[in-house]
């Protein structure tokens, strides 16, 4: 047995497959007498993180509601950088994205796939995340429920609203505006949406594309109640503390974000209070609560993570491509909701199309790669022929032509 974290952004189903200094139980292949090895190197990149291992095949059973076995492929992590860390409670993880994320092709069939095959299952799961309000602990332990196959009743209050999957790769949607405190950015819809907009489990905080992230930022400052507040507060490289007595969430607004209905001229908004973005960290501090701003920026994509999942039951709906929202009943903190969702709403004031028409995928990159790995050969070949051509004068190199290292090369990427 072991512990999983579930994954809406990545497509990979993989666990330790051998001891880690940050892991206390690993799958030994060796002892499985169903396991048997594909003898594929395969190797994972998140935008935090990253695992070198090798493909195989395996059975599973899954311990409530689908009965039978089922083989299923598994990624035994043999090598992992940043991924497995101090005090995590999981083994390995369960992507649950399209195959098109799949490495090292999208032929490698996801878990979800094979089960909807071979269970005949419906071709739809949901997700309950709960831990709002709850202190972070970093062990990703805070409960919840996936359903695998369907909706479950008893996990969320009031209606489910449904917004289109754009493309089958991460769960893309279209985001049409933000508002903090009720007051609308007014940013071209595009920038929300600046390379994508998707939904991930596997990834903490909000992410926001810069420029709407700034905006952010400033909107929470100008409409908070604290006057000053550190700049190292909003990058998350510092805490902001009070009083174990206080509780400073009434200090912040209500941030919301508009999706686009089915119905392409309808919106709805799905709303997280500050109890939600404003995290309480463990163990700092005798007397003092601290606390962690649950939003940060982003190089390419508006990521809905768990702060905001936490919110809300959310259904992946393959089979109709659309993914739903509706208010979690384990969304609540000292008994009041810290989620809302509102609708519908007339889209009259946006684009028709908030999405870009050039979407940079995996395979398109790969083409742009090996075009440019092309380029990069003749630009060698000429070089080598340059350099066995007899030289007719000499250059003396002086200090201007030193090329400092640090001015060209990216240093410090955000992850």
């Amino acid at each position: 047995q072991l512990n999983i974290l579930v994954d809406t952004g990545s497509s990979n189903f993989a666990v330790a497959g051998v001891p880690d200094p940050d892991v206390t139980s690993y799958f030994d292949t060796k002892l499985s007498s169903t396991y048997k090895s594909q003898g594929i190197d395969v190797t994972v990149k998140y935008s935090q993180g990253s695992w070198t291992g090798v493909l195989g095949t395996d059975v599973i059973t899954i311990p409530k509601g689908i009965y039978g076995s089922y083989t299923i492929n598994i990624a035994t992590i043999l090598e992992s950088e940043n991924f497995f860390l101090p005090g995590v409670k999981w083994h390995g993880i369960l992507g649950l994205a399209y195959d098109a994320l799949a490495k090292p092709s999208s032929s490698v069939e996801t878990f979800f796939d094979s089960l909807v095959r071979q269970a005949k299952i419906p071709n739809i799961f949901s997700l309950q995340m709960c831990g709002a309000g709850l202190p972070v602990s970093g062990s990703g332990t805070n409960g919840g429920s996936l359903v695998l196959g369907g909706i479950e009743p008893s996990l969320y209050k009031g209606d489910i609203w449904y917004t289109p999957i754009k493309e089958e790769w991460y769960y893309q949607v279209e985001i049409l505006k933000l508002e903090v405190g009720g007051q609308n950015l007014e940013l071209d819809c595009r920038e929300y949406n600046a390379d994508k907009a998707i939904v991930d489990s596997g990834t903490t905080l909000l992410r926001l594309p810069q420029k709407v992230f700034s905006a952010v930022v400033q909107a929470i400052a100008r409409t908070s109640l604290i006057q000053e507040f550190s700049s190292g507060f909003w990058t998350g490289s510092q805490l902001a503390c009070w009083d174990k007595t206080e509780r400073p969430w009434s200090l912040f607004p209500k941030l919301s974000i508009y999706l686009r209905d089915e119905n392409s001229s309808r919106s709805f908004r799905i709303s997280v209070l500050p109890q939600l973005y404003i995290q309480p960290i463990l163990g700092i501090g005798e007397n003092l609560q601290c606390y962690r701003f649950g939003i940060s920026s982003s190089t390419n994509a508006l990521v809905i993570g768990a702060t905001v999942m936490e919110g809300f039951y959310v259904i992946f709906d393959r089979a109709q491509r659309r993914v739903g929202f509706a208010v979690s009943p384990c969304a609540e903190v000292d008994g009041s909701p810290v989620s809302e969702i509102e609708g519908p709403f007339t889209t009259a004031d946006v684009a028709s199309n908030c999405v870009s028409s050039v979407s940079f995928h995996e395979p398109v990159l790969w083409i742009a790669s090996y075009a440019l790995m092309s380029l990069c050969g003749i630009i060698l070949l000429v070089l080598i022929i340059l350099l066995l051509i007899p030289p007719r004068c000499q250059h003396r190199y002086t200090d201007n032509d030193v090329v400092n290292d640090e001015s060209s090369l990216v240093r410090h990427r955000w992850k």
